[in-house]
């Protein structure tokens, strides 16, 4: 099973996130826009592993102390178009513990460098390549208290992630 390790949002950044979804819907920006149901941010992608309680021991020997997240700007990796968090140290020192723990254990992640981020649209296009026209980023902050593992699965109208648990 495909497994990855997230933060999750509460309503008043889903809500922030959805509504700049549809802002760019109406300026005619196309592509696979990510369900609210998904909006997360990615700490350790896992990818296929067999043993999510394995996982799920490496987390709970990692503790976490509630975090405050903040979006801050907008890019893109090639077509895929995200929004950013204001820079976290506290995130990202947590981040490392994780990975560090998954890699004692043996558990295997994808090593790129954490750049926290929000996944809006994939193949995201907008009038023959030009630049997405974004006017504001979106406006949100939230305190993050739980750290959860996922699974991601795919169906028949996309992705569906489903958290196997979680710590606080």
């Amino acid at each position: 099973m495909r497994l990855f390790i997230a933060i999750n949002f509460d309503n008043s950044i889903l809500e922030a996130l959805t509504d700049f979804q549809e802002d760019l819907r109406v300026q005619g920006v196309t592509g696979n826009y990510t369900g609210r149901e998904n909006l997360h941010i990615t700490l350790a992608f896992i990818g296929d592993y067999g043993n999510p309680d394995e996982v799920l021991d490496a987390m709970e020997q990692v503790p976490f102390d509630p975090v405050e997240i903040r979006l801050d700007g907008v890019g893109h990796f090639g077509d895929l178009f995200w929004v950013g968090l204001a820079k976290n140290p506290a995130l990202e020192a947590y981040v490392r513990r994780l990975r560090r723990e998954l890699s004692a254990r043996g558990i295997p992640y994808d090593k790129k460098k954490f750049s926290p981020h929000i996944t809006l649209i994939r193949k995201a296009s907008w009038r023959d390549g030009r630049l997405i026209p974004v006017e504001e980023a979106p406006k949100g902050m939230m305190t993050a208290a739980r750290v959860s593992l996922m699974r991601s699965e795919r169906g028949k109208h996309g992705m569906i992630y489903t958290e196997l648990g979680g710590i606080c």
